[in-house]
């Protein structure tokens, strides 16, 4: 199957909107597709055969002539498309611009938003969560822009916390541990063993293992300590 081009996209959009009653016309001006019903205010569609920095660009220019744009894309198949598209109605949304997919096996169109003012939804509970994150987290052990892997998070510093007790201390209960460390589930924590650093050796009481022996170690840094 041949590569769509943008051409393809434009008979199901101008389909799409004369069966809504507008009259449609292509490439006016510096609009790939443009739309008129009665006295109403022209709508502008962008049609690009993906994604790119470009299609938001060309859009957001649009907004000068006329506050209905929308861009229109090919619908691909895949995750990999169905996260983009995710993340780019949400992106067009934020700008106040529209998106549309085109499914060129059939000519299915879809509408994934419409033009308007953006007012984003605040989450109380992820604020809440990166409040408390940044609260639990001590020192500044992490380099801005690294990648999520070996990131130091209050978790694992936690996590370290318990590991140097068992280092100095021996194989311990985990009552004692939560009380001498401060942190209240190391129970829990040890018994989920996230890094694999600790071992069950009797009822309630864990121990270190070689790998949890080999990140005390490091553990000055990852602390937080000078």
């Amino acid at each position: 199957m041949s590569a769509p081009r943008e051409t393809d996209l434009y008979p199901p959009v101008k389909a799409f909107l004369e069966d809504q009653g507008y009259v449609v016309k292509s490439e006016v001006g510096p609009a790939d597709v443009m739309a008129l019903r009665g006295a109403e205010p022209p709508v502008i569609v962008e049609l690009k055969t993906g994604f790119s920095l470009t299609l938001f660009h060309q859009c957001l220019a649009r907004l000068a002539v006329a506050e209905d744009v929308y861009m229109a894309v090919p619908r691909q198949t895949g995750k990999r498309f169905l996260k983009a598209l995710k993340d780019n109605t949400a992106l067009a949304r934020r700008l106040g611009l529209g998106l549309i997919t085109v499914r060129l096996s059939d000519g299915l169109v879809e509408v994934h938003c419409d033009p308007g003012p953006y007012a984003p939804r605040k989450s109380a509970r992820k604020s809440g969560r990166l409040l408390r994150e940044f609260a639990r987290r001590q020192g500044d052990p992490n380099d801005g822009g690294q990648t999520r892997a070996g990131l130091v998070t209050a978790y694992r510093q936690d996590a370290l916390k318990l590991a140097v007790y068992l280092f100095e201390a021996g194989a311990s209960k985990g009552a004692m541990v939560a009380r001498e460390t401060g942190v209240t589930p190391a129970t829990r924590m040890m018994r989920d063993n996230h890094y694999g650093w600790f071992e069950k050796v009797d009822k309630g009481i864990y121990g270190l293992t070689p790998t949890g022996a080999e990140a005390v170690q490091t553990a000055g840094r990852l602390l937080g300590s000078d």
